[in-house]
């Protein structure tokens, strides 16, 4: 996949597409609340990925497992508002699903919550 995006990337330069031809000129996602730590995955109905640009493929790719939009931001090297509106495009595709940071009652394993208690109290 790094090899796909070497064609674009310059080292020195950065990305040579510029963000406002990623997003086509938008400056504001149309989901308002995607913020640092929702937690975006990959839909498993997705539309035709064929149809979508490079950076939406990829963004769908990497949400195989559960990430961040800072972690989209910072494995694509764009800005956050750009992977704002991409990830906002997605959404509206159902090609990804967005939901809150996991909490600390999604976590059915005591144990480990109290061997990390235990960690941070011998600190």
């Amino acid at each position: 996949m790094a090899g796909d995006r070497d064609w674009w990337f310059d080292e020195a330069a950065g990305p040579l597409i510029r963000p406002y031809a990623m997003t086509r000129g938008r400056t504001r996602p149309g989901a308002p609340n995607l913020n640092l730590v929702t937690q975006i995955r990959a839909s498993r109905n997705r539309s035709d990925l064929s149809q979508l640009t490079p950076e939406h493929q990829e963004i769908v790719d990497l949400c195989e497992r559960p990430l961040s939009v800072a972690e989209i931001a910072a494995y694509l090297n764009i800005p956050l508002v750009v992977a704002k509106i991409l990830i906002s495009d997605l959404l509206e595709l159902g090609d990804v699903v967005a939901g809150a940071p996991f909490q600390t009652s999604d976590i059915v394993d005591t144990k480990f919550l109290q061997a990390v208690l235990d960690g941070i109290r011998r600190i």
